[in-house]
């Protein structure tokens, strides 16, 4: 059976650390109450925060083995990527970028405890929220006995008033914007930015002009539209404008285009996998061009029935990263569905964007299953068109038969 590790159990932990005032109370908290050795873990998966700082403080609490790593293009090849291929919305809106971050995340402080020796991984996560599940299920998928500190879940630190004072108490370095109540709660990333909490706790309030980072105003936004192609190979992004990118660079660019243009955003209430309901304001510039733009090669490439049956699946797959479970079996038996269709999901489309709108105007592919001879409203000579009758009257032979069967 597996439970929160105790105090006296536990010899080294690796935290999950950003360096802000929640990890740095929570690191002090582990060396305190725990009595044992903590590595510092700070993943740089395109937040486009300075983590050197992170570095600093964790070397002013005595810390030891600092780890920063730059895991922007794992994470973009090696998870957003294969999400996108799904066309992956949860709740029919949400991109998950959260989401898809936190096994990644888990993935790294494994290896990590492994490197080092440590038996325990600790996480900042709340327990009213999902990251909690992300974490923690990603941990035992991948090392099913270790020890797992949640901070959150035990501590009498219950609001930010304790939390301000344990840190003044202990020469934990706050920044001034955290000396009063915070507006809202960000996590960001190379895919999104996320804003919740505090002033946006009314869904009825809209959400303030500065809630927003990442992208201008809709109506702010450039009165000429911008023309943008994106090439792709199986399934994936490979260049933009003819420009061939790594994953990483490639979702960048998009980013800064979406955002120019004021695309991506998203002003949503989720059903959080613990059973409350959340509100949640996302940026996701560049997931949003880069969704529309996969749907639309797709459309030239991928056979009805391979379609559909994607379509039908993608709410469960969805589901499972939003839940936590990317390393589960099923996520991976739909994966391997999913990279399957993608085969020939090959050539480049075009789109437009304007005023936080993007629309796919042109696709085109080597692969295209598209027959302009066929749909052509021109004489045609592969077309017979006397053979839709058959057709019709097969498909229509069981409703002919319960309609005489009920009119008796």
């Amino acid at each position: 059976m597996v439970e929160t590790a105790q105090p006296g159990e536990v010899k080294k932990v690796v935290l999950a650390y950003s360096g802000g005032l929640d990890t740095s109370v929570i690191l002090k908290w582990l060396q305190e109450t725990y009595r044992c050795e903590v590595v510092t873990f700070t993943a740089d998966l395109g937040q486009g925060e300075e983590l050197e700082p992170a570095r600093k403080k964790a070397e002013m609490f005595g810390v030891r083995e600092i780890y920063i790593d730059d895991l922007r293009e794992e994470f973009v090849r090696d998870f957003v990527f294969p999400m996108f291929r799904a066309n992956a919305l949860y709740e029919g809106q949400y991109l998950l970028g959260t989401s898809i971050a936190r096994p990644l995340i888990a993935k790294r402080q494994i290896e990590i405890a492994r490197e080092t020796g440590a038996d325990a991984v600790a996480h900042g996560a709340t327990g009213k929220g999902n990251d909690q599940v992300r974490f923690e299920l990603s941990y035992y998928a991948l090392q099913p006995d270790i020890k797992v500190i949640a901070p959150w879940r035990v501590w009498d630190l219950t609001s930010r008033t304790r939390l301000l004072d344990y840190a003044e108490r202990n020469q934990i370095p706050i920044a001034k914007d955290k000396r009063g109540e915070a507006p809202f709660s960000v996590d960001a990333n190379l895919l999104h930015i996320s804003a919740e909490g505090k002033v946006l706790e009314d869904p009825w309030s809209e959400p303030e002009e500065y809630v927003y980072s990442r992208t201008v105003a809709p109506e702010n936004a450039p009165d000429k539209p911008q023309y943008v192609e994106i090439d792709f190979v199986r399934g994936d992004p490979v260049a933009v404008d003819g420009r061939a990118l790594p994953p990483a660079a490639l979702l960048t660019q998009l980013n800064e285009l979406g955002g120019k243009h004021g695309i991506g955003r998203l002003d949503l209430v989720e059903n959080r996998f613990v059973g409350m309901k959340s509100r949640g304001v996302y940026e996701t510039p560049g997931g949003t061009i880069l969704q529309a733009a996969h749907r639309g090669i797709e459309s030239l490439c991928l056979d009805r029935g391979a379609m559909h049956l994607k379509d039908e699946l993608m709410p469960r797959y969805a589901e499972l990263i939003y839940n936590g479970f990317w390393f589960s079996p099923e996520r991976e038996m739909l994966q391997a569905l999913i990279d399957k269709s993608q085969d020939k999901v090959e050539g480049r489309v075009r789109l437009k964007l304007y005023k936080g709108l993007v629309r796919v105007v042109g696709r085109q592919s080597p692969y295209s299953l598209y027959s302009q001879a066929h749909v052509t409203f021109e004489e045609d000579a592969v077309y017979d068109q006397r053979d839709a009758e058959g057709f019709i009257k097969l498909n229509a032979l069981r409703l002919r038969l319960a309609a005489r069967r009920d009119r008796g």
